[in-house]
Formats: structure tokens, sequence, C-alpha cells
């Protein structure tokens, strides 16, 4: 039975009828809603100087999503760490892991906007070094231990209530990445699937004498709408879910690939890619019947900006005649 996930990335354009606070809304709404219905995760990403308000703090946020919901767990993915203080990142994640004990999952990403880092002013070509050391800043913080970075005289209290090694990831999308992963002994939740990366964590693993890891490869549709009649939903939704792959696809650097990028110049480009199922309830059933456990229906029922109406549609059909048909495990 493949994980039930809902994102959101509180986007509204400026061209769509729901406005950022209406989005805002519907998004806990949705997310109490999965907490209820067996999702594995809650996602939340971070992004900076979006003009449609792409959320900026996803930590905040993922506060907010575990006192609206009980289940779930809430993944940031990915929180772009180069970008903050990692003493205070480490205060963040103790307080909400205390809040929530064992609710909490973090993926630490290096970035790739060279806009972001001009407005952090941060030197763009520096990320990866800054992400290996500034994770193992947040580890030591965790450890509630007082020690001394960069001339600081640092301990973060309280201590948090799950192992830290438990509650972190590492991001990435090339074997540079995933080498970084090993060597600090997290696992890794890249952003695509090529093959490479994971060999490349796990030779590293070995050669530093670390056991205890793997990689979660993304597998499945990263936009799952059920409805009774595909083409009519495309019609309302199509201008929404092209927006947001087109501005996705945008910002994505040259040479790197990710799992959700989709190079669309049109609607009928998104019904012909993997990552889109729109699709009636027998259909996402027997979708379901071919994918491995490990795979992920992600439901993203706000995206682009698109009217929570249509959203809860697909979520209420889901529930009504797909999810009683499926082997959902309880949280």
């Amino acid at each position: 039975m493949p994980l039930l996930a809902m994102r959101h990335d509180f986007r509204a354009p400026a061209w769509a009828p729901t406005s950022l606070p209406e989005i805002y809304a519907a998004a806990l709404e949705q997310f109490e809603w999965a907490d209820q219905h067996s999702f594995t995760t809650l996602v939340l990403s971070e992004h900076h100087a979006f003009e449609d308000g792409w959320l900026p703090a996803p930590l905040t946020m993922a506060g907010v999503v575990l006192g609206r919901t009980n289940r779930s767990r809430v993944t940031v993915s990915a929180s772009l760490l180069p970008l903050h203080d990692p003493v205070r990142i480490a205060e963040q994640l103790t307080v909400l892991d205390n809040s929530a004990p064992g609710r909490l999952w973090v993926v630490f990403g290096a970035g790739y906007r060279a806009e972001e880092f001009e407005m952090a002013g941060i030197e763009h070509a520096d990320r990866g070094r800054m992400l290996e050391e500034y994770v193992g800043v947040v580890l030591e913080a965790l450890s509630g231990e007082p020690f001394d970075w960069r001339g600081r005289s640092i301990q973060v209290t309280p201590k948090p209530a799950t192992d830290p090694r438990q509650l972190l990831l590492i991001g990435g999308g090339v074997p540079a990445a995933a080498r970084r992963a090993a060597r600090l002994r997290l696992p890794m939740f890249p952003m695509n699937a090529d093959p490479k990366v994971a060999a490349a964590y796990h030779d590293e693993a070995k050669r530093v004498g670390f056991d205890g890891g793997f990689v979660i490869m993304p597998e499945g549709p990263t936009f799952v709408h059920v409805t009774e009649d595909p083409e009519k939903a495309w019609a309302e939704i199509g201008n929404y879910v092209l927006y947001e792959a087109q501005t996705y696809a945008s910002i994505q650097t040259p040479g790197q690939t990710s799992a959700p990028k989709v190079d669309a110049k049109t609607i009928d480009d998104l019904k012909r890619s993997p990552q889109y199922l729109v699709a009636t309830p027998d259909d996402v059933v027997a979708k379901v019947s071919t994918a491995s456990a490990m795979a992920a229906l992600v439901f993203n029922p706000l995206c682009g900006g698109m009217p929570p109406e249509l959203g809860w549609a697909s979520l209420e059909l889901f529930a009504a005649k797909v999810l009683p048909r499926l082997d959902v495990p309880a949280l």
C-alpha cells in the first residue's frame, strides 16, 4: 500500500480567485482532514521572495500544523539550512519535537536559487560546504551539551524528546549530496530517483563505517486529483496545475533533475506526464494496486492557488470511493 501524503506550499498567484488568507485557512483545514484520514505525512517546503507567497518559514508553519493535528508526521522538505543560523534552527527543532514528540521530520537541503542566497547575504557557491558544517552544528546543539562554534559559546536547551538522528534527513539530487549525507551519518531523501545518488550514498557509508543509513527514493505521482470526470476536472484545474509546474520548472538550475519537475507548455503535456494522476476512483485504485509499498500518492489540493472547493471535491471523493478500498494502516 503506497503512503498517503498531502503537501501545501501556500501559494496564491495574483490572477487566481483565492486570496492568501483563504489559502492558509483551507490548507490548515485540509491538513486536519488528512490527519483524520490516515495520511502518513504532511509536507511543507521553503522558498523565498516569490510573488505568489511560497511559504518562507516552514518550521513556523510546522508548529501550527503539529498543533492542529494528532497523528500524521509533518515533513519539511526541504529546510534550506545555509540560509539560517543553525543554532536558532536547532532551538526551533527541539521546541517542535518536545511539543509533538516523534512527529517531525526535517530534510535539510543546500538550496539552489541564487536570488535566495543574495537576499540572505550568503555566497551561493558555499552552500554545500555550509550545509555540511551547519548540520554538524545542529546535531551537536541538539545533544544539549555546551560547545563552542565560531567563537560562540553555545548550549541549546531543552534537549529534544526524540533522538536527533531520527528527526533529520539530508536532501539533494547529485552524488556529492549523497556522500555528504553518509558522512553526516543521516538518512537521505533525494529529490530524484537517480540510482547514482543511492549508489554514492551506500558507497560512502561503507567507506566511513556507517551501517545505519537508508535512502528514501521518490516514487509515485506528485499530484493526485480524484474525479468522476477527468476531462471536466482538467478544464477546471488545468491552469492552476500548469502554473505550478511551469514556475517550479523555471527555478531549477541547469543540469539539476527533480522528480516533480515537468517541462510543460500546455495542459496536454501535464496529462501525458506520469507525475500527474487526474483519474476516476477505479483508476486510482488500479494505480495503487501496481505501486510498491514505498511509493507515495501525493495530494496538492490547493496547487497553484486552486480554489479550495475544487480540492475538497477531490478529497471527499477519495474518502468516499477510494480510501475504503485501500489497505491503509492505522497511524
